[in-house]
């Protein structure tokens, strides 16, 4: 295993219908804007070159998104968040390209 594999932080999700998913974490982040931390996440057990559905969401209240602990997540609920958080991932996409 690589060490970046090792490295790769995991969350459990768990649907309406009580089934679980394993999922890496991708990054997480603060807006002071909103006044929220957001994680990014995807599911886990994909390949490198498979194309994944990478999902947002707005992290419980006072969690810290440089180690969040747990709880509810919540759901992106306005049109002016999603840009935000757009906007950030294609600045965190693009720096993974010129590494």
């Amino acid at each position: 295993m690589s060490e970046e594999q090792e490295e790769l932080q995991q969350i459990t999700m768990v649907d309406n219908d009580g089934n679980e998913e394993l999922y890496n974490v991708l990054f997480t982040f603060k807006s002071d804007d909103f006044g929220k931390s957001y994680i990014l996440i995807y599911p886990a057990g994909k390949g490198e070159d498979e194309e994944v559905n990478i999902e947002a969401y707005a992290l419980p209240k006072g969690d810290d998104p440089a180690d969040p602990q747990g709880g509810d997540l919540k759901t992106i609920d306005t049109d002016e968040e999603w840009d935000m958080i757009e906007s950030v991932l294609n600045t965190f996409m693009h720096e993974g390209d010129n590494d």
